[in-house]
């Protein structure tokens, strides 16, 4: 079996976010799946197989972090999408059965990918206790991001604050059901529209370098404030990645592109 790792939301190796991909015939035992993840330690391996024609969708796809399996994750998706059109494996638009529903990746000719994912409903709520401490800042707005992203999306009050965080990741990580988003506008002129870091210490994360599924709560939010549709927001890691972002109603497009960095044969099959 060839096991790819893709860095994802970039188009320069060792930068964006990575994810390992791996295609398999069926998924195997999750036991196994969990194992790949682990040893691959990524944010997210994706593991994905072709379905039968004639149905919803093309192909199955599970994302898993090195502690558990996830709902929703965008660089991975992209990742696969990378994989399938860059080995001929699936030719234009993919549908991938999830557990977030069908999501379709569709493939530009300049080499980026668009995916079009469920907008997370944002609810204002108030800061569970502790947050401020675990992140060091105070929050200026709090929203929960609904079952699918499972994220608090925390606003604060500018960019250094943001740049400057360096949270209690064991405390954080009682404060929401997956992690923690923090964004503000960028300071001064800029490329981008809003800054954002997140953090998801509870799956096994302390910070994800760029991350597609926050930004199905990180669009509507700022196409709210800014009164556009389509916009682009920057994730400030240390890795750092752009991400394209259109509001669609109760869709949301998110559109970035890919590098495979690493590829390889995986020696441990499933028994």
């Amino acid at each position: 079996m060839r096991i790819r790792l893709v860095d994802a939301f970039t188009d320069r190796p060792f930068t964006g976010n990575p994810a390992g991909v791996l295609l398999l015939d069926a998924f195997p035992d999750d036991a196994w799946l969990q194992n790949v993840a682990l040893e691959m330690n990524q944010a997210e391996t994706a593991f994905a197989h072709p379905l039968p024609g004639g149905g919803e969708a093309d192909w199955a796809l599970r994302w898993f972090t090195p502690a558990t399996e996830v709902n929703l994750c965008g660089h991975a998706t992209l990742a696969t999408a990378h994989v399938l059109h860059t080995t001929g494996a699936h030719r234009g638009p993919v549908r991938f059965a999830t557990r977030s529903g069908v999501l379709v990746a569709t493939p530009a000719e300049d080499g980026s990918i668009t995916l079009d994912f469920p907008t997370a409903p944002l609810t204002a709520v108030e800061a569970p206790p502790g947050l401020a401490e675990a992140l060091g800042a105070e929050p200026l707005t709090v929203l929960d991001t609904g079952p699918n992203v499972g994220d608090l999306l925390v606003e604060v009050a500018d960019e250094e604050t943001v740049l400057g965080l360096a949270p209690d990741l064991k405390a954080l990580a009682t404060c929401s059901e997956r992690g923690v988003i923090v964004t503000t506008r960028p300071a001064g002129a800029a490329g981008h529209d809003f800054v954002s870091r997140c953090f998801f210490p509870r799956v096994g994360i302390d910070e994800d370098p760029v991350t597609g599924s926050a930004h199905t709560a990180l669009a509507p939010f700022w196409s709210e404030r800014l009164g556009r549709t389509a916009l682009t927001g920057l994730q400030a890691s240390p890795r750092s990645g752009l991400v394209r972002t259109e509001l669609r109603g109760e869709r949301t497009l998110l559109t970035g592109r890919a590098v495979t960095v690493v590829e390889g044969e995986l020696l441990a099959p499933p028994e």
